[in-house]
């Protein structure tokens, strides 16, 4: 091997060691920051601002915590449904038209949210 192939074996973790919750958890944050940016929440938010990606994401989030809850117990559910609720008040608060309680993003997985 030369000095230019990286060593794959060395650079990752064996994916049937890494703990159900641990994966559920890492792809719930992905799920969120690329929603939170989306909704124009980063730096530079407005260049990045595209609700309908967010509402993508948002929706995929809600499905994943709302299935995966009873999982990966509630300590590591309950941050995560926070998480969840907050980037689906701020989708309708960044609507210029806020869709009907219970049709937002991810709401036919949690419900309606409201402030």
């Amino acid at each position: 091997m030369s000095d230019a192939t990286p060593d794959f074996d060395s650079m990752t973790r064996d994916i049937a060691d890494v703990p159900a919750v641990e994966v559920i958890t890492t792809v719930a944050v992905h799920l969120m920051s690329a929603a939170a940016v989306n909704l124009g929440l980063a730096e530079e938010g407005e260049a990045h601002k595209d609700l309908d990606e967010a509402r993508k994401l948002i929706t995929a989030l809600a499905g994943l915590v709302t299935a995966g809850a009873t999982e990966i117990s509630n300590f590591h559910a309950a941050p995560l449904r926070d998480g969840l609720k907050s980037l689906q008040l701020a989708f309708r608060e960044a609507s210029v038209v806020p869709d009907e309680p219970g049709q937002g993003p991810g709401e036919k997985f949690t419900g309606p949210v409201y402030a």
